[in-house]
Protein backbone atom coordinates (compact mmCIF):
# COMPACT_ATOMS: atom_id res chain seq x y z
CA UNK A 1 0.00 0.00 0.00
CA UNK A 2 1.15 3.21 -0.97
CA UNK A 3 1.23 6.35 1.16
CA UNK A 4 0.88 9.45 -0.93
CA UNK A 5 0.84 13.30 0.26
CA UNK A 6 -1.88 15.23 0.99
CA UNK A 7 -2.94 18.51 -0.91
CA UNK A 8 -5.38 21.12 0.41
CA UNK A 9 -6.39 23.22 -2.78
CA UNK A 10 -7.90 26.89 -1.60
CA UNK A 11 -11.18 25.80 -3.53
CA UNK A 12 -11.46 22.84 -0.72
CA UNK A 13 -10.79 25.24 1.98
CA UNK A 14 -13.10 27.99 0.53
CA UNK A 15 -15.62 24.95 1.02
CA UNK A 16 -15.04 24.00 4.26
CA UNK A 17 -15.27 27.82 4.99
CA UNK A 18 -18.75 27.70 3.10
CA UNK A 19 -19.84 24.75 5.55
CA UNK A 20 -18.68 25.88 8.34
CA UNK A 21 -21.32 29.20 7.69
CA UNK A 22 -24.72 27.05 6.90
CA UNK A 23 -27.13 26.36 8.78
CA UNK A 24 -28.10 23.07 10.40
CA UNK A 25 -30.73 22.45 8.12
CA UNK A 26 -28.42 23.00 4.96
CA UNK A 27 -25.05 21.75 6.80
CA UNK A 28 -25.20 18.17 5.03
CA UNK A 29 -25.44 19.47 1.45
CA UNK A 30 -23.24 21.81 1.73
CA UNK A 31 -20.93 19.38 2.87
CA UNK A 32 -21.72 16.67 0.03
CA UNK A 33 -20.92 19.95 -2.29
CA UNK A 34 -17.28 19.59 -0.55
CA UNK A 35 -16.85 15.69 -0.66
CA UNK A 36 -17.87 14.86 -4.44
CA UNK A 37 -14.74 16.24 -5.86
CA UNK A 38 -13.00 14.44 -3.30
CA UNK A 39 -14.95 11.01 -3.22
CA UNK A 40 -18.10 10.81 -5.65
CA UNK A 41 -20.56 8.94 -3.62
CA UNK A 42 -24.53 8.51 -4.12
CA UNK A 43 -25.24 9.82 -0.84
CA UNK A 44 -24.24 11.88 2.31
CA UNK A 45 -25.87 11.26 6.20
CA UNK A 46 -24.76 12.89 9.16
CA UNK A 47 -25.99 11.06 12.13
CA UNK A 48 -25.15 13.49 15.76
CA UNK A 49 -26.83 13.28 19.34
CA UNK A 50 -25.96 16.74 19.54
CA UNK A 51 -28.92 17.71 17.45
CA UNK A 52 -32.03 16.45 19.51
CA UNK A 53 -34.73 17.59 16.96
CA UNK A 54 -33.05 16.06 14.03
CA UNK A 55 -30.10 14.03 14.75
CA UNK A 56 -30.22 12.78 11.00
CA UNK A 57 -28.57 15.45 8.24
CA UNK A 58 -28.73 13.87 4.81
CA UNK A 59 -27.72 15.05 0.98
CA UNK A 60 -28.36 13.28 -2.28
CA UNK A 61 -30.04 9.81 -3.40
CA UNK A 62 -33.80 10.51 -2.46
CA UNK A 63 -33.90 7.05 -2.36
CA UNK A 64 -31.11 6.97 0.48
CA UNK A 65 -31.90 10.08 2.29
CA UNK A 66 -36.20 9.63 2.78
CA UNK A 67 -35.18 5.49 3.97
CA UNK A 68 -32.29 5.95 5.91
CA UNK A 69 -33.06 5.21 9.88
CA UNK A 70 -32.04 6.13 13.01
CA UNK A 71 -31.47 2.57 14.27
CA UNK A 72 -29.16 1.49 10.86
CA UNK A 73 -27.31 5.13 11.49
CA UNK A 74 -26.79 3.70 15.38
CA UNK A 75 -25.80 0.06 13.93
CA UNK A 76 -22.63 1.85 11.80
CA UNK A 77 -22.15 3.94 14.47
CA UNK A 78 -21.08 1.19 17.07
CA UNK A 79 -19.58 -0.63 13.82
CA UNK A 80 -17.12 2.79 13.96
CA UNK A 81 -13.37 3.63 15.27
CA UNK A 82 -13.70 7.24 17.10
CA UNK A 83 -11.65 9.86 15.61
CA UNK A 84 -8.89 10.08 12.71
CA UNK A 85 -6.34 7.53 11.46
CA UNK A 86 -2.83 7.92 11.74
CA UNK A 87 -2.40 6.85 7.36
CA UNK A 88 -3.33 7.99 4.54
CA UNK A 89 -4.70 4.99 2.27
CA UNK A 90 -4.60 4.81 -1.59
CA UNK A 91 -7.27 1.79 -2.20
CA UNK A 92 -11.09 1.94 -2.73
CA UNK A 93 -12.24 1.94 0.38
CA UNK A 94 -12.00 3.28 4.05
CA UNK A 95 -9.47 2.70 6.55
CA UNK A 96 -9.95 -0.97 7.18
CA UNK A 97 -11.22 -0.87 10.85
CA UNK A 98 -13.91 0.76 9.36
CA UNK A 99 -17.03 -0.87 7.77
CA UNK A 100 -17.25 -1.12 4.31
CA UNK A 101 -20.89 -2.06 4.05
CA UNK A 102 -23.81 -1.61 6.28
CA UNK A 103 -28.08 -1.96 5.45
CA UNK A 104 -29.05 1.73 4.84
CA UNK A 105 -32.40 2.79 3.76
CA UNK A 106 -33.24 -1.19 4.34
CA UNK A 107 -30.64 -2.15 1.62
CA UNK A 108 -26.88 -3.56 2.36
CA UNK A 109 -24.97 -0.86 0.70
CA UNK A 110 -20.96 -0.33 0.09
CA UNK A 111 -20.36 2.63 2.61
CA UNK A 112 -17.69 5.21 4.18
CA UNK A 113 -17.69 5.66 7.55
CA UNK A 114 -16.46 8.41 10.15
CA UNK A 115 -16.79 9.14 13.79
CA UNK A 116 -15.46 12.18 14.63
CA UNK A 117 -14.55 12.94 18.34
CA UNK A 118 -17.41 14.58 18.88
CA UNK A 119 -19.80 11.19 18.72
CA UNK A 120 -21.21 12.87 15.67
CA UNK A 121 -20.69 9.86 12.36
CA UNK A 122 -20.72 10.60 8.87
CA UNK A 123 -21.48 8.21 6.41
CA UNK A 124 -20.73 8.19 2.62
CA UNK A 125 -22.88 5.78 0.89
CA UNK A 126 -21.33 3.76 -3.05
CA UNK A 127 -18.23 5.23 -2.44
CA UNK A 128 -16.52 5.91 -5.49
CA UNK A 129 -12.09 4.99 -6.48
CA UNK A 130 -9.89 6.23 -3.79
CA UNK A 131 -10.69 7.43 -0.62
CA UNK A 132 -7.98 9.67 1.36
CA UNK A 133 -9.19 8.68 4.52
CA UNK A 134 -7.45 11.36 6.25
CA UNK A 135 -8.13 14.29 4.50
CA UNK A 136 -11.98 13.16 4.90
CA UNK A 137 -11.55 12.28 8.90
CA UNK A 138 -9.81 15.85 9.04
CA UNK A 139 -12.69 17.68 7.22
CA UNK A 140 -15.56 15.99 8.94
CA UNK A 141 -13.62 16.63 12.61
CA UNK A 142 -13.97 20.38 11.52
CA UNK A 143 -17.71 19.85 10.53
CA UNK A 144 -18.64 18.04 13.46
CA UNK A 145 -17.34 20.83 15.77
CA UNK A 146 -19.62 23.71 14.37
CA UNK A 147 -22.20 21.57 14.62
CA UNK A 148 -21.88 21.21 18.46
CA UNK A 149 -20.58 24.84 18.49
CA UNK A 150 -24.29 26.03 16.60
CA UNK A 151 -26.25 23.90 18.42
CA UNK A 152 -24.42 24.91 22.09
CA UNK A 153 -25.44 28.33 20.54
CA UNK A 154 -28.94 27.46 20.61
CA UNK A 155 -30.15 29.81 17.60
CA UNK A 156 -34.08 30.87 17.51
CA UNK A 157 -34.54 29.11 14.08
CA UNK A 158 -32.05 25.55 15.35
CA UNK A 159 -34.70 25.58 18.72
CA UNK A 160 -37.98 26.32 16.73
CA UNK A 161 -37.26 23.50 13.90
CA UNK A 162 -35.72 21.13 16.43
CA UNK A 163 -39.19 21.33 18.60
CA UNK A 164 -41.27 21.12 15.67
CA UNK A 165 -39.04 18.21 14.31
CA UNK A 166 -39.08 16.51 18.31
CA UNK A 167 -43.07 16.69 17.85
CA UNK A 168 -43.28 15.45 14.52
CA UNK A 169 -40.64 12.72 15.31
CA UNK A 170 -42.27 11.77 18.81
CA UNK A 171 -45.59 11.13 16.84
CA UNK A 172 -44.50 9.31 14.17
CA UNK A 173 -42.85 6.78 16.53
CA UNK A 174 -45.63 6.27 18.61
CA UNK A 175 -48.04 5.83 15.38
CA UNK A 176 -45.13 3.44 14.23
CA UNK A 177 -45.02 1.91 17.77
CA UNK A 178 -48.40 1.07 18.32
CA UNK A 179 -49.22 0.28 15.10
CA UNK A 180 -46.34 -2.64 14.72
CA UNK A 181 -47.38 -3.84 18.11
CA UNK A 182 -50.84 -4.29 16.91
CA UNK A 183 -49.71 -6.63 14.32
CA UNK A 184 -47.35 -8.15 16.30
CA UNK A 185 -49.64 -9.07 19.12
CA UNK A 186 -52.72 -10.37 16.66
CA UNK A 187 -49.52 -12.79 15.17
CA UNK A 188 -48.90 -13.87 18.72
CA UNK A 189 -52.48 -14.18 19.37
CA UNK A 190 -52.98 -16.81 15.93
CA UNK A 191 -50.00 -19.10 16.46
CA UNK A 192 -50.99 -19.73 20.49
CA UNK A 193 -54.69 -20.15 18.62
CA UNK A 194 -55.26 -24.12 19.91
CA UNK A 195 -56.78 -24.43 16.53
CA UNK A 196 -53.28 -24.18 14.78
CA UNK A 197 -51.72 -27.44 14.75
CA UNK A 198 -48.71 -27.18 13.04
CA UNK A 199 -46.29 -26.90 16.11
CA UNK A 200 -43.24 -26.42 14.77
CA UNK A 201 -44.41 -23.38 12.49
CA UNK A 202 -46.50 -21.39 15.67
CA UNK A 203 -42.87 -21.98 17.40
CA UNK A 204 -41.00 -20.05 14.61
CA UNK A 205 -43.60 -17.56 14.15
CA UNK A 206 -43.78 -16.99 18.22
CA UNK A 207 -40.23 -16.57 18.47
CA UNK A 208 -39.70 -14.34 15.12
CA UNK A 209 -42.53 -12.05 16.52
CA UNK A 210 -41.17 -11.88 20.08
CA UNK A 211 -37.70 -10.57 18.40
CA UNK A 212 -39.28 -8.12 16.05
CA UNK A 213 -41.20 -6.84 19.49
CA UNK A 214 -38.34 -6.69 21.10
CA UNK A 215 -36.48 -4.72 18.53
CA UNK A 216 -39.22 -2.79 17.86
CA UNK A 217 -39.28 -1.03 21.41
CA UNK A 218 -35.31 -0.80 21.51
CA UNK A 219 -35.83 1.34 18.29
CA UNK A 220 -38.16 3.39 20.49
CA UNK A 221 -35.96 3.59 23.55
CA UNK A 222 -33.41 4.23 21.71
CA UNK A 223 -35.26 7.31 20.05
CA UNK A 224 -36.11 8.32 23.47
CA UNK A 225 -32.75 8.68 24.19
CA UNK A 226 -31.89 11.01 21.26
CA UNK A 227 -34.61 12.91 22.16
CA UNK A 228 -34.51 13.64 26.03
CA UNK A 229 -31.70 14.54 28.53
CA UNK A 230 -32.48 13.61 32.54
CA UNK A 231 -32.36 17.51 33.65
CA UNK A 232 -29.36 16.16 36.35
CA UNK A 233 -27.08 15.53 33.68
CA UNK A 234 -28.23 18.60 31.61
CA UNK A 235 -27.25 20.39 34.77
CA UNK A 236 -23.59 18.97 35.22
CA UNK A 237 -23.06 19.77 31.36
CA UNK A 238 -23.86 23.74 32.09
CA UNK A 239 -21.15 23.38 34.56
CA UNK A 240 -18.59 21.87 32.98
CA UNK A 241 -19.24 25.02 30.05
CA UNK A 242 -19.22 27.48 32.71
CA UNK A 243 -16.10 26.00 34.32
CA UNK A 244 -13.32 28.01 32.13
CA UNK A 245 -15.26 31.40 33.50
CA UNK A 246 -14.08 30.68 37.30
CA UNK A 247 -10.86 29.42 36.03
CA UNK A 248 -9.62 32.58 34.02
CA UNK A 249 -10.24 35.07 37.04
CA UNK A 250 -14.17 35.49 36.32
CA UNK A 251 -16.76 36.12 38.86
CA UNK A 252 -17.71 33.15 41.52
CA UNK A 253 -20.84 30.92 39.79
CA UNK A 254 -22.88 29.39 42.36
CA UNK A 255 -24.80 26.42 41.15
CA UNK A 256 -28.09 25.28 42.78
CA UNK A 257 -28.61 21.54 41.76
CA UNK A 258 -31.70 20.51 40.32
CA UNK A 259 -33.87 17.52 41.60
CA UNK A 260 -31.86 14.67 40.53
CA UNK A 261 -35.07 12.65 39.73
CA UNK A 262 -36.92 15.25 37.65
CA UNK A 263 -38.61 14.57 34.76
CA UNK A 264 -36.24 14.39 31.70
CA UNK A 265 -35.82 17.51 29.54
CA UNK A 266 -36.71 17.57 25.75
CA UNK A 267 -33.38 17.94 24.21
CA UNK A 268 -33.95 21.42 22.66
CA UNK A 269 -34.72 22.26 26.25
CA UNK A 270 -31.60 21.29 27.66
CA UNK A 271 -29.95 23.03 24.90
CA UNK A 272 -31.77 25.87 24.97
CA UNK A 273 -31.24 25.98 28.67
CA UNK A 274 -27.82 25.91 29.01
CA UNK A 275 -27.12 29.04 26.02
CA UNK A 276 -29.26 31.00 27.96
CA UNK A 277 -28.02 30.14 31.40
CA UNK A 278 -23.93 30.64 29.34
CA UNK A 279 -25.52 34.21 27.65
CA UNK A 280 -26.83 35.75 30.44
CA UNK A 281 -23.96 34.68 32.78
CA UNK A 282 -21.60 36.66 30.24
CA UNK A 283 -24.16 39.31 29.78
CA UNK A 284 -23.76 39.64 34.03
CA UNK A 285 -19.98 39.54 34.26
CA UNK A 286 -20.22 42.54 31.30
CA UNK A 287 -21.49 45.06 34.38
CA UNK A 288 -19.20 46.41 36.45
CA UNK A 289 -18.58 45.07 40.02
CA UNK A 290 -20.21 41.27 39.34
CA UNK A 291 -18.50 39.45 42.16
CA UNK A 292 -20.85 36.20 42.04
CA UNK A 293 -23.68 34.99 39.87
CA UNK A 294 -26.29 32.13 41.28
CA UNK A 295 -27.32 29.83 38.98
CA UNK A 296 -30.49 27.78 39.63
CA UNK A 297 -32.68 24.66 38.23
CA UNK A 298 -36.16 23.21 38.82
CA UNK A 299 -38.58 21.44 36.88
CA UNK A 300 -42.08 21.31 37.78
CA UNK A 301 -43.16 18.68 36.01
CA UNK A 302 -44.11 21.08 32.56
CA UNK A 303 -41.52 23.50 32.40
CA UNK A 304 -37.64 24.03 33.30
CA UNK A 305 -37.52 27.03 35.34
CA UNK A 306 -34.31 28.59 35.41
CA UNK A 307 -33.27 31.30 38.10
CA UNK A 308 -30.39 33.46 37.64
CA UNK A 309 -29.14 36.54 39.89
CA UNK A 310 -25.76 38.61 40.20
CA UNK A 311 -24.35 40.93 43.03
CA UNK A 312 -23.80 44.08 40.48
CA UNK A 313 -25.09 47.48 39.50
CA UNK A 314 -28.74 46.10 38.82
CA UNK A 315 -28.72 47.83 35.39
CA UNK A 316 -30.08 45.49 33.14
CA UNK A 317 -33.37 45.47 31.63
CA UNK A 318 -35.00 43.51 28.60
CA UNK A 319 -33.87 46.23 26.76
CA UNK A 320 -30.47 45.10 27.15
CA UNK A 321 -29.33 44.07 23.82
CA UNK A 322 -27.93 40.45 25.07
CA UNK A 323 -31.26 39.95 27.04
CA UNK A 324 -33.17 41.12 23.67
CA UNK A 325 -31.16 38.05 22.17
CA UNK A 326 -31.70 35.82 25.42
CA UNK A 327 -35.21 36.76 25.22
CA UNK A 328 -35.47 35.20 20.90
CA UNK A 329 -34.01 32.18 22.31
CA UNK A 330 -37.19 32.04 24.86
CA UNK A 331 -39.64 33.06 22.53
CA UNK A 332 -38.34 30.35 19.71
CA UNK A 333 -39.90 27.93 22.85
CA UNK A 334 -42.91 29.59 23.77
CA UNK A 335 -41.02 30.37 26.98
CA UNK A 336 -41.56 33.56 29.15
CA UNK A 337 -38.55 35.82 30.02
CA UNK A 338 -38.98 38.36 33.69
CA UNK A 339 -35.99 40.66 34.32
CA UNK A 340 -36.08 42.31 38.15
CA UNK A 341 -33.13 44.88 38.79
CA UNK A 342 -32.78 46.90 41.95
CA UNK A 343 -29.94 49.57 41.24
CA UNK A 344 -26.76 48.95 43.85
CA UNK A 345 -28.30 45.51 44.62
CA UNK A 346 -28.66 43.22 41.39
CA UNK A 347 -30.63 41.99 38.21
CA UNK A 348 -32.47 39.01 38.69
CA UNK A 349 -34.00 36.73 35.38
CA UNK A 350 -36.10 34.15 35.72
CA UNK A 351 -36.88 32.50 32.40
CA UNK A 352 -39.41 29.52 32.28
CA UNK A 353 -39.19 26.79 29.34
CA UNK A 354 -42.03 24.44 28.45
CA UNK A 355 -40.72 20.97 28.22
CA UNK A 356 -43.96 19.77 25.89
CA UNK A 357 -44.93 21.56 22.53
CA UNK A 358 -48.39 23.29 22.51
CA UNK A 359 -50.95 20.40 21.23
CA UNK A 360 -51.82 21.61 17.80
CA UNK A 361 -56.02 21.36 18.76
CA UNK A 362 -54.90 24.80 20.92
CA UNK A 363 -57.90 27.64 20.55
CA UNK A 364 -56.84 30.93 20.30
CA UNK A 365 -58.77 31.14 23.54
CA UNK A 366 -56.49 29.30 25.11
CA UNK A 367 -53.71 30.83 23.90
CA UNK A 368 -55.10 33.98 24.86
CA UNK A 369 -55.21 33.03 28.19
CA UNK A 370 -51.32 32.34 28.81
CA UNK A 371 -50.81 36.00 27.85
CA UNK A 372 -49.60 38.15 30.91
CA UNK A 373 -50.86 41.23 32.07
CA UNK A 374 -48.80 43.60 29.87
CA UNK A 375 -49.05 41.58 27.22
CA UNK A 376 -52.81 42.18 27.18
CA UNK A 377 -52.30 45.76 27.58
CA UNK A 378 -49.94 46.15 24.73
CA UNK A 379 -52.01 43.46 22.41
CA UNK A 380 -55.60 45.52 23.18
CA UNK A 381 -53.83 48.76 22.78
CA UNK A 382 -51.74 47.03 19.02
CA UNK A 383 -55.03 45.65 18.34
CA UNK A 384 -57.06 49.22 18.45
CA UNK A 385 -54.85 50.45 16.45
CA UNK A 386 -52.21 52.03 18.34
CA UNK A 387 -48.51 52.69 16.50
CA UNK A 388 -45.55 51.38 18.98
CA UNK A 389 -44.80 54.74 19.77
CA UNK A 390 -48.16 55.59 20.97
CA UNK A 391 -48.21 52.18 23.28
CA UNK A 392 -44.78 52.53 24.26
CA UNK A 393 -46.19 56.72 25.63
CA UNK A 394 -49.48 55.35 26.77
CA UNK A 395 -47.46 52.38 29.44
CA UNK A 396 -44.32 54.22 29.88
CA UNK A 397 -42.00 51.50 28.45
CA UNK A 398 -39.74 51.88 25.13
CA UNK A 399 -40.79 51.01 21.68
CA UNK A 400 -37.91 48.30 22.19
CA UNK A 401 -40.03 46.68 25.01
CA UNK A 402 -43.34 47.38 23.05
CA UNK A 403 -41.65 45.23 19.98
CA UNK A 404 -41.10 42.48 22.03
CA UNK A 405 -43.87 42.52 23.63
CA UNK A 406 -45.46 42.61 20.34
CA UNK A 407 -43.48 39.09 18.86
CA UNK A 408 -44.38 37.48 22.07
CA UNK A 409 -47.99 38.27 21.57
CA UNK A 410 -48.02 37.27 18.33
CA UNK A 411 -46.34 33.95 18.20
CA UNK A 412 -48.08 33.05 20.86
CA UNK A 413 -51.87 33.70 19.44
CA UNK A 414 -50.58 32.38 16.01
CA UNK A 415 -51.05 35.13 13.96
CA UNK A 416 -49.22 36.76 11.62
CA UNK A 417 -50.40 41.18 11.71
CA UNK A 418 -52.50 43.58 13.94
CA UNK A 419 -55.12 42.50 12.22
CA UNK A 420 -55.50 39.59 12.44
CA UNK A 421 -54.41 40.18 16.03
CA UNK A 422 -57.53 42.13 16.42
CA UNK A 423 -59.70 39.36 15.47
CA UNK A 424 -58.09 36.54 17.77
CA UNK A 425 -58.83 38.62 20.71
CA UNK A 426 -62.05 39.23 19.50
CA UNK A 427 -62.59 35.95 19.00
CA UNK A 428 -60.84 34.84 22.39
CA UNK A 429 -63.73 37.17 24.62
Amino acid sequence: MTERTVTYPVELLDGLASVASSSLLRIAGAFREVLEPVVAHSALVIFTEDCTGRPRKKAGDPAIVEGVTIAELDAVRQRTPRGPVTTVTADAGPHADRPTSAVIAGAERPIAAWLADTGALLVLTDPQGPIDDRLVGALWEVVAAGIRQQVATAAPDYLRDSRAASSERAGAIAELTDAHATTLESILAVTRSRQTSAEDARAAVTEIASSAMVELRAVSDRDRQLAEEPVARAFARLREDLRPLARFGGPEVQFIEPPVDGRALPGEVAHAGRAIVRGTVLALVEQSSVGRVRVQWDCDGSNLLIGIRDDGPGELTVDTPSVQQLGARVAALRGSLDVQATPGWGSELHVTLPLDPPPATQTRADSAAALTEREWSVAELAAGGARNRAIAETLTISENTVKFHIANVLRKLGVASRVELAAALAASR
